[in-house]
């Protein structure tokens, strides 16, 4: 403990002096405790020592032990020894008997079997000799079993005989099976009744003999069957495209006729069906020649006949010998698809199928033509029969595609013809018959195609269908109204305009309709035919060029729609300028007449084309004539003569009105129109005639602040339009040289054109709408007075210009002006209007 604790201790135990009286026992106590531990202490020592004395006696004890052991291990190993040697030299005359027992009875059994190999080999020349098949069969596979325990005596000279004996008797079977088999065709088989009973027999000799006998056997049989078809077709008068159908004829006559005889070969050996690989092979190559000797292109219809009738050849041997699933259900496939999209999903898994079968019937024929014996020594190895014969005719099928491409063309330009370019009121799709016939057409023949080659003909057949369809684009395109051209039109003022009544607004709606339906079948059709098509030629098959023809018959046929309804605004333009006195007008008041046949022609148009086009190119029409309009509506200001401070105000409200009726155009077309497409419309409207609201609020500004509110509401305004912003307020030429020498002085930054402002209407849907203004600075005049400036103004004066500017009818003192005021002092009260937003910023 330490010194604190040990005081602590005693300061607890003895706290009063009082306590100090149980020092004496206390201390006694402590001494007997020590004595205690003492003595545990002396007798843990003494127990120590003892234990290490114990601990190296039990070692030299333990040592003691091992060596005892080690000793006696030896001892063991050497009476082991002696044991061993003792029981060699008993059994050591046991065991040359044992050799000697052993030797004397493989050599009994070899004399046993040597003298059987004998006998069955004499049996089995007398066999041979007198033509006994059936024993001669079951005697070579006893030889040969017997032969082949003699394999590790071939150098014995009689063993050796033996062998070249029995390979004798061996080439007299196969010689006499051979001159046997000679006689099966000829008639002999049904004289003598017994002869089929024995070749049955010999048949199992050949199966005893070696597999190449029963080859070579097969093979000459074969060989001996198709020489009198040979002979037949390779004369002149059947070797022709148009008795093909008579070579298949022939075979499965004879097929059908000798089936009972044939009988006499084993199911193993597939005679008939080896016969009908050498027979496809063999046509193959005589229809080549054919098609290659021809002197003139063949007739279709022959041509296509022939391939018929092997396609159907072909089938019935794959479906006679096992082939592979059949091809045709692609076709069938492709129907449903355009039917039922759902179906055509689930006949996908099939489509792979087929691509997969393709490959192998090419990579089978491929290793068919470089090894032809190999199809013989493998009978019964699923030879693929589809297209072993039919893809002679693909290099020579391109007559059968110009008639294919003759006939849609044709069939093109009679659906053109009779087509109505209307619709019903009860129809649906507002979609021209003419479309979905010319896919029906296609549709069909690529059914045709498809059935009789998926190679580089239905990829050639593609192409065809490719312009068939660039052709009825063309003619959707030609169908369009045209504008007026030639000299005439040009004299009048008439090139480039289109006049398109009401059914010729419909029918191009049912052209953009159709185009649409066309853009998205094409793309159908190839993903179809690619599928249906060899996958090596795969990526050859593409839309894309139709379909761009088609995008552009669309974009073509809503810009002449555009072009259609601006050609109705030119009554309207014309009498915006002529007979309203804009000059002489004396009070302002509801929105001139103009703007209300403008709202009449949209009114009776709009709703029409909403319901046929669809929301995509309803928007894209609507972006083009309000790009449109409005920067006509803006050149058509300076065909005025002269336009008065209350003309100018009238001129605002009918601009606000138009603008108007261009905002609701949307509500009148019936479409619901995404959020977005809204307000981007709304913005755009807005963008395009905010430039003639700036141009008749310069027009209102005083005179003495006309420069800088055009340099501020119209920055990319040129100089001779400020000239005759000028000209149309009516100021005398002096009054007006004053003002551009001040203006030109400012140096505003504005281009100074030497030609007259150009205030002939735009009238294509292309015509860019003019850009919104932007804030520019005006650049005011430094120094002198001579330079130009490139100092911007001060945005205070900036701002005292845009307020003057949309503030002009609040201070002006004119009685024209204060009947406009009056006006829209009376319309406060008005949620909507055009005086309620006429000077909005």
């Amino acid at each position: 403990m330490e010194k604190s604790s040990t005081l602590d201790y005693i300061n607890q135990m003895f706290p009063t002096e009082a306590s100090l009286v149980g020092v004496e026992p206390l201390m006694q106590k402590v001494h007997n405790e020590i004595r205690v531990v003492d003595t545990e202490i002396l007798a843990a020592v003494r127990q120590q020592s003892n234990s290490g004395t114990k601990a190296k006696e039990d070692l030299a004890a333990a040592t003691r032990a091992v060596q005892e052991l080690m000793y006696k291990v030896r001892e063991i190993k050497t009476k082991a020894e002696q044991s061993e040697t003792m029981v060699q030299e008993i059994c050591r005359d046991i065991k040359k008997l044992d050799f000697a027992k052993k030797h004397i009875t493989t050599t009994i059994t070899a004399l046993h079997r040597l003298n059987m190999l004998v006998s069955a080999i004499e049996q089995l020349q007398v066999m041979a000799s007198k033509r006994q098949y059936k024993e001669a069969s079951a005697q070579l596979e006893a030889v040969s079993q017997l032969c082949s325990h003699f394999d590790g005596y071939r150098d014995n000279p009689k063993i050796t005989e033996l062998r070249d004996k029995f390979k004798n008797i061996k080439q007299i079977l196969k010689s006499h099976v051979y001159s046997d088999f000679s006689s099966l065709g000829t008639g002999k088989e049904t004289e003598e009744s017994s002869l089929l009973q024995h070749l049955t027999d010999a048949c199992l000799v050949v199966d005893a003999l070696e597999p190449s006998v029963r080859e070579e056997l097969v093979k000459n049989f074969c060989d001996r069957e198709l020489i009198s078809y040979q002979q037949i077709f390779e004369g002149a008068e059947l070797a022709k495209l148009d008795k093909t159908e008579r070579r298949y004829a022939w075979v499965k006559r004879r097929l059908r006729t000798n089936e009972e005889i044939w009988k006499i070969f084993p199911t193993s050996w597939h005679v008939d069906y080896l016969l009908c690989i050498q027979f496809c092979k063999l046509t193959r190559s005589q229809l080549e020649d054919i098609l290659e000797n021809l002197k003139e292109k063949p007739d279709v219809g022959t041509l296509l006949m022939a391939l018929q009738r092997t396609i159907e050849f072909e089938e019935e041997l794959a479906e006679k010998f096992g082939g592979s699933g059949s091809t045709r259900n692609v076709t069938n496939d492709f129907e449903e698809t355009d039917k039922d999209k759902a179906e055509s999903n689930s006949n996908n898994n099939n489509n792979n199928q087929i691509v997969q079968d393709i490959r192998k019937k090419y990579e089978k024929k491929l290793a068919a033509h470089q090894d032809d014996d190999k199809d013989l020594a493998v009978p019964g190895a699923g030879f693929n029969f589809r297209g072993i014969i039919s893809s002679c005719f693909e290099p020579h099928l391109m007559v059968y595609v110009d008639f294919e491409e003759k006939t849609l063309m044709d069939n093109l330009e009679k659906l053109v013809q009779e087509e109505t370019w209307d619709m019903d009121d009860g129809g649906q799709t507002n979609i021209l018959s003419s479309s979905m016939q010319v896919f029906l057409i296609i549709r069909r023949s690529l059914k045709r195609c498809s059935a009789l080659t998926k190679n580089q003909t239905l990829l050639n057949l593609f192409k065809v269908f490719q312009r068939v369809l660039k052709a009825y684009a063309t003619k959707l395109f030609m169908k369009l109204p045209k504008g007026g051209t030639g000299i005439v039109a040009a004299a009048t003022g008439m090139d480039g305009h289109i006049k398109t009544s009401d059914k010729d607004e419909r029918m191009i709606c049912y052209i953009v309709n159709t185009a649409e339906y066309c853009h998205k079948t094409a793309g159908e059709l190839a993903e179809n035919v690619s599928k249906i098509i060899d996958p090596q030629l795969a990526d050859g098959v593409d839309m894309s060029e139709v379909e761009d023809e088609y995008s552009a018959v669309i974009t073509k046929a809503l810009v002449t729609l555009v072009n259609g309804l601006e050609t109705k605004f030119d009554i309207e333009m014309v009498a915006m300028t002529t007979r309203v006195p804009w000059a002489t007008l004396e009070s302002v008041g509801d929105q001139s007449e103009y703007v209300n046949n403008i709202k009449m022609i949209l009114s009776g148009s709009i709703p029409v084309l909403g319901t046929l086009l669809s929301p995509v190119y309803f928007q894209f029409f609507l972006d083009k004539l309000a790009s449109s309009l409005g920067p006509r509506f803006y050149l058509n200001i300076f065909k005025c003569k002269q336009i008065s401070e209350t003309g100018a105000q009238q001129m605002l409200l009918d601009t606000q009105a138009v603008k108007t009726i261009l905002l609701d155009i949307p509500s009148l077309g019936k479409q619901q129109q995404a959020s977005g497409a809204a307000a981007s419309y709304s913005k755009f409207v807005s963008r395009e005639m905010s430039k003639a609201e700036a141009l008749l609020k310069v027009i209102l500004s005083p005179v003495d602040s006309v420069a800088d509110t055009y340099s501020a509401l119209l920055p990319e305004g040129t100089h001779s339009e400020f000239q005759r912003i000028l000209d149309l307020k009516g100021l005398k030429k002096a009054d007006q040289q004053t003002i551009l020498e001040d203006f030109s002085k400012r140096g505003s930054g504005i281009p100074i054109a030497t030609s007259a402002v150009q205030v002939v209407p735009t009238t294509g849907a292309g015509a860019a709408g003019p850009p919104p203004p932007v804030a520019v600075a005006v650049v005011s005049q430094q120094g002198g007075g001579s330079s130009y400036g490139a100092a911007m103004m001060s945005s205070a004066s900036r701002e005292d210009v845009l307020t003057r500017a949309a503030a002009l009818g609040r201070g002006a003192a004119t009685t024209g002006f204060k009947r406009f005021l009056a006006l829209t002092e009376a319309a406060k009260d008005r949620t909507d209007g055009p005086f309620r937003k006429l000077f909005n910023a």
